[in-house]
């Protein structure tokens, strides 16, 4: 766990477009702490491995799940290319290729964009009242 505090790089997590929770790269490797207003709205968690709870996900690398969101093959190389970044840069890639992926998971630089909390807590509960309305009775 990073006792200083430090965080280096941080992305917001999107579900459905509801804003989740925050991803950072600290000095010991990478947290993921969920928005407490997406733990009230009982929205869905970000993976399996990773399911909805108060405390934060700590790693030492990289989550796989949010790993696997990054490209591969002939895309990873035209993103490394044209960000210029190392392809061992898990996290940076993760931030510069993650903002619009296929699926409902999304991760969006938190460096690079201005955030209205209460907008996105206002879609969050939207998106939860939603998600009552779809439920699948279980067998």
């Amino acid at each position: 766990m990073n006792d200083t505090g430090a965080v280096f790089r941080r992305g917001r997590v999107f579900v459905q477009g509801a804003y989740a929770g925050m991803i950072e790269e600290v000095e010991d490797g990478y947290s993921f702490t969920y928005h407490s207003e997406y733990l009230k709205a009982n929205g869905p968690a970000v993976s399996l491995t990773i399911p909805l709870r108060e405390e934060p996900f700590f790693s030492e690398t990289l989550f796989p799940f949010f790993d696997g969101l990054i490209p591969e093959g002939w895309l990873l190389s035209v993103v490394t290319r044209n960000w210029k970044l190392d392809p061992e840069d898990r996290f940076g890639l993760l931030l510069v290729s993650c903002e619009d992926s296929i699926g409902d998971v999304s991760v969006k630089n938190a460096g690079r964009e201005s955030f209205d909390e209460d907008r996105e807590s206002r879609i969050v509960t939207a998106i939860a009242g939603n998600q009552k309305n779809k439920e699948v009775p279980r067998k």
